[in-house]
């Protein structure tokens, strides 16, 4: 982890939706080439966190700062232009498009034809996925089959490679192992590792608490929409994570 001034800083955020307070005063920090997971029940709050970073909504109070700049996106497009991904578990991915289609979804390069007539640059789009798969240690027979082909732990490095070519500095991870056998888990660690050492922020939400001891360097504890408390995995047990998160 390094000793820079945070990439991003959310302080003091609270949401609230209608008659529930879904977030109340909650803070965290996430440095360069940092993992940060966050550890709560269901409804503890960290899938509105990141969605309140994100800019899939707004957040009510509160600050949240990029490189010490205010943030408050107006949406997920918003975010990614300012260089926070966020990776769901359903992946976002077009099954029926190659590697690089997906990358570039909705960023397609084009070149003119004969000067003047504007079509996708498809050999950039395959050039850029081979070079970022590479850059992942990932392998398959054929970059430009479909996804649907790939298989979970694949079809992740498809959706972290995204990330990392269009330069994300944060890198939001919500569930990325809970649909996947141990030998895809295992790769999702290791590209998980491939992002910190980039450099890149990465938040990562998960209910295992393995994967959360094996990956993070630091464990933000939610309960009830609150900070619950934070430890780093060396100075804490599975135990004493559970019982911030049940408040026992």
């Amino acid at each position: 982890m390094s000793d820079d001034a945070p990439i991003l800083s959310v302080r003091n955020v609270s949401k609230r939706f209608g008659g529930v307070q879904a977030l109340n005063k909650v803070s965290l920090d996430i440095h360069p080439g940092e993992v940060v997971a966050l550890a709560g029940d269901n409804g503890a709050g960290k899938s509105t966190v990141i969605k309140a970073i994100s800019g899939v909504f707004k957040y009510d109070e509160g600050d949240i700062t990029l490189d010490g700049r205010r943030i408050a996106f107006s949406s997920p497009e918003e975010a990614r232009n300012n260089g926070i991904e966020t990776i769901y578990q359903d992946l976002a991915l077009a099954d029926n498009l190659s590697i690089g289609a997906n990358i570039f979804l909705g960023r397609e390069p084009m070149r003119k034809l004969f000067g003047f007539l504007p079509v996708i640059d498809r050999k950039l789009m395959a050039d850029a996925a081979k070079a970022t798969m590479e850059q992942l240690d990932f392998h398959v027979s054929r970059l430009d089959a479909p996804v649907a082909a790939f298989s979970g732990g694949q079809r992740q490095a498809v959706a972290i490679g995204r990330a990392i070519y269009w330069n994300a500095r944060i890198v939001i991870m919500d569930e990325p192992t809970a649909a996947l056998g141990v030998p895809e888990q295992l790769k999702v660690m290791s590209l998980i590792r491939s992002l910190k050492a980039a450099g890149k922020g990465v938040i990562f939400i998960s209910h295992n608490l393995r994967d959360i001891f094996e990956v993070a360097d630091r464990i933000v504890v939610f309960r009830r929409g609150e900070n619950a408390g934070e430890r780093r995995p060396d100075a804490t047990t599975s135990d004493e994570i559970v019982r911030l998160m049940v408040g026992k």
